[in-house]
C-alpha cells in the first residue's frame, strides 16, 4: 500500500502531485498553444548552520544571558554563510525555560544580531523538540510560499534559570503596589510571615504526573530490563565516539565564543571519557538506593545555542548556495506522559518512514536524542518487538532497531550535552554532516519530549 499523502513530502520531484497533475493536463490540451513553465521548487533545504560549544550549565557561559547565546549562534551563521541579513524573511527560535527580561528571545537574538527590525521572529516551545518545532515552522512558511529565507535555532540557559518568590509573597508585593497610603502599606506587610521568604524553583517534575524525568528515565529501563550495565556501556560510547569525532575535526559548524572577561569557548566541555569502573562508583540519581539511572548515564544540564539556514531550493540556487540536505518529511507524536513519557521516537519512526515511503533499511544515519542512556536502550528494545507494536501501537509487526554502526556514531546528548532548546538542530547538523562525510542518503532524526510527546524527520543528502 503507499504511504499516506504528506503535505511536505519532498524528495527530488519538483512539485506536488496536484501542481504536477494541472501542469501535465495544461501541456496536453487544455492550453496547448501556452508554453508550460514548470512551478518554483518550494523544497525546503538546509544550507547551513552554526551552533554555539555546548557548556555545562553554571561554568564557561554562566554570567551572560539567553539572548547572547543565540545572537551569537546567529552571527555564527551569518559569518559563515555570507548571507546579507535583508534576503532572511522570518526568524523562529526555541526554547523551554524562558528569561522573564527577553520572553521573545528569538526578537531580542535577531536585534542583537544585526537583523533589520522589519524582520519578524517568534519564539516557540515544545519541550525538549522546541527547536525541531522551529525548523518545521520554518519549512511550513517556505513550503506555503510565504517565505523563501528563514532561520530557524534554538536556545538553553541553564546557568541562570528565573527563580521566583512563593505565590502569597507576589500577591503581597502586588497588594503593596496598589497600596495608596502609609498606613496601607503597613497594613499589607504587617501580613507578611516567614514562609512567604521561601523561592519557587523552576518545576522539574511533569505538571500532569508530578513524576521527574529521571524517576520515567529508572521505571522505563526497568520495564524494558535494561541493566545498569547496559547503561553505563552505552554512555561510556557516547562520550568515546564524541571525543573521537572531536579529535577528527567532524564536529564543524560551531562557534568559538570569547566569552566577556573570561577565556574563549572553543570545544564541548561536557565530552569525558571515563571507564566502566569509575561510573559503576556513582550511586543511584533518583530512584534510591535501587536505581539505575546516575549522573554518568544521563544528559547534563547545559548552556547552549544553535542557527540552521533553511531555504527554498529555487532561492538557494539563485543566491549561488550549495545545499547540505533536504528537509524531506517530519512527524510529531504524543502518548501517555505516565508510563511512556520517553518513547517519543518508538512512535515517531514508523510514521515518518511510512509518510516518506521509505523503510529502515533505506536510512544511512540515525541521530537520536540521548536524554538518558536507559530511554535509549528502552526504545530500542520497543523498536524490535513485535508484541510491543502489537499491543500499544497498532501495528501488526515491529519496526526495528537501527543497527548501532549507523547510529549517533559521533557522540550524542549523553557527551556532548543537552540545550533543551537547541538540541534538535544539533541532531539535524549532525545527521547531514554525516551524510557527506560517509556517502549516505537518508538520515533520521528522532527525539523525545517532555509531557510524552516525540519527533521524527527525514535528512535528505542534496546531489553532489
Amino acid at each position: 500500500m503507499a504511504p499516506p499523502p504528506a503535505p511536505w513530502n519532498w524528495v527530488k520531484g519538483r512539485v506536488c502531485n496536484l501542481c504536477r497533475e494541472v501542469g501535465e493536463r495544461l501541456h496536453n490540451g487544455l492550453h496547448a498553444e501556452t508554453h508550460h513553465q514548470e512551478p518554483p521548487r518550494h523544497n525546503p533545504i538546509r544550507c547551513q548552520m552554526s551552533r554555539l560549544f555546548g557548556s555545562a550549565s553554571g561554568s564557561s557561559y554562566a554570567d551572560l544571558m539567553p539572548h547572547d547565546l543565540a545572537r551569537t549562534a546567529l552571527q555564527g551563521l551569518l559569518n559563515r554563510t555570507n548571507i546579507p541579513r535583508e534576503v532572511v524573511d522570518y526568524i523562529v527560535y526555541g526554547t523551554v525555560i524562558q528569561e522573564v527580561k527577553t520572553s521573545n528571545v528569538a526578537r531580542e537574538a535577531a536585534l542583537g544580531a544585526g537583523f533589520s527590525d522589519k524582520t519578524p521572529a517568534h519564539t516557540v516551545t515544545m519541550a525538549c523538540i522546541s527547536s525541531n518545532q522551529a525548523m518545521t515552522t520554518a519549512v511550513g512558511l517556505i513550503a506555503s510560499g510565504q517565505c523563501e529565507v528563514v532561520v530557524a535555532g534554538g536556545v538553553e540557559f541553564m546557568s541562570d534559570v528565573p527563580i521566583r518568590h512563593s505565590r502569597k509573597m507576589r500577591k503581597t508585593m502586588l497588594s503593596l503596589n496598589k497600596a495608596k497610603s502609609l498606613g496601607q502599606r503597613l497594613s499589607v506587610i504587617s501580613r507578611i510571615r516567614p514562609d512567604y521568604f521561601a523561592p519557587e524553583l523552576p518545576a522539574v517534575a511533569e505538571f500532569s504526573t508530578s513524576e521527574t524525568m529521571g524517576h520515567s528515565a529508572d521505571r522505563l529501563a526497568a520495564a524494558f530490563s535494561v541493566s545498569r550495565v547496559d547503561q553505563d556501556d552505552y554512555a561510556l560510547r557516547s562520550h568515546t565516539l564524541a571525543k573521537k569525532a572531536q579529535d577528527a575535526g567532524f564536529l564543524s559548524d560551531v562557534v568559538a565564543y570569547k566569552v566577556p572577561g573570561k577565556s574563549t569557548v572553543d570545544k564541548d566541555n561536557g565530552i569525558r571519557p571515563s571507564s566502566k569502573e569509575q561510573m559503576a562508583k556513582l550511586k543511584p540519581a533518583f530512584i534510591k538506593p535501587y536505581g539505575t539511572v546516575t549522573a554518568a548515564n544521563s544528559s547534563f544540564l547545559t548552556d547552549g545555542a544553535s542557527a540552521v539556514l533553511i531555504m527554498s531550493e529555487d532561492k538557494a540556487l539563485a543566491l549561488g548556495y550549495k545545499p547540505k540536505a533536504y528537509l524531506r518529511d517530519f512527524v510529531f507524536v504524543s502518548q501517555d506522559p505516565k508510563d511512556q513519557l520517553l518513547l517519543g521516537p518508538t512512535y515517531a519512526t514508523p510514521k515518518v518512514l511510512e509518510r516518506a515511503g521509505l523503510t529502515l533499511a533505506d536510512i544511512d544515519v540515525f541521530e537520536f536524542h540521548e536524554a538518558f542512556a536507559g530511554q535509549i536502550l528502552a526504545n530500542l528494545t520497543a523498536m524490535e518487538s513485535d508484541w510491543f507494536a502489537q499491543n500499544y501501537m497498532g501495528r501488526k509487526t515491529k519496526v526495528g532497531a537501527p543497527p548501532l554502526e549507523k547510529f549517533n556514531t559521533w557522540g550524542g546528548s549523553l557527551s556532548l550535552g543537552h540545550p533543551f532548546g537547541a538540541t534538535g538542530c544539533r541532531l539535524v547538523m549532525a545527521a547531514a554532516h554525516r551524510m557527506k562525510q560517509e556517502g549516505g542518503q537518508y538520515g533520521l532524526v528522532a527525539a523525545c519530549a517532555a509531557g510524552g510527546q516525540g519527533h521524527a524527520m527525514i535528512v535528505e543528502a542534496y546531489p553532489q
